[in-house]
């Protein structure tokens, strides 16, 4: 089965092994990389997702459950960002909505270290 990951899907990971403090075990991930590149390679990148409320942080982004078909409200871990092959793909849960998205990219752009004002519209 050929596996066409989208940017904004979320899809059911299996993310062991890890080292360290790597975000690990079968859940949630957030695609983020942008749909021209998941058409042609074996791995995409991306967040991992948890759905334990007390990890409130700058570095997390809360998404609803009922915009995401996700079962319960999930943080995105944007400190644990990661190339994963698409065989570590196991089922698209649903999506982030176009605002979560947005959210996403500007909550991951300070620990990049990109000041958000390069990046103001106008």
């Amino acid at each position: 089965m050929i596996l066409k990951p989208r940017r904004g899907d979320i899809w059911l990971v299996r993310l062991d092994p890890v080292e360290g403090s790597e975000q690990a075990g079968v859940r949630p991930f957030v695609i983020i990389q942008r749909d021209a590149l998941n058409e042609v390679s074996p791995v995409t990148i991306g967040f991992p997702l948890t759905s334990q409320l007390n990890r409130v942080s700058s570095m997390n982004v809360l998404l609803d459950y009922f915009e995401t078909g996700l079962h319960k409200p999930s943080f995105v871990l944007l400190n644990q960002i990661r190339s994963i092959s698409k065989n570590r793909l196991l089922k698209k849960l649903g999506a982030v909505s176009p605002t979560s998205l947005q959210q996403i990219e500007y909550g991951f752009l300070p620990i990049m270290g990109i000041p958000l004002i390069k990046f103001k519209r106008f």
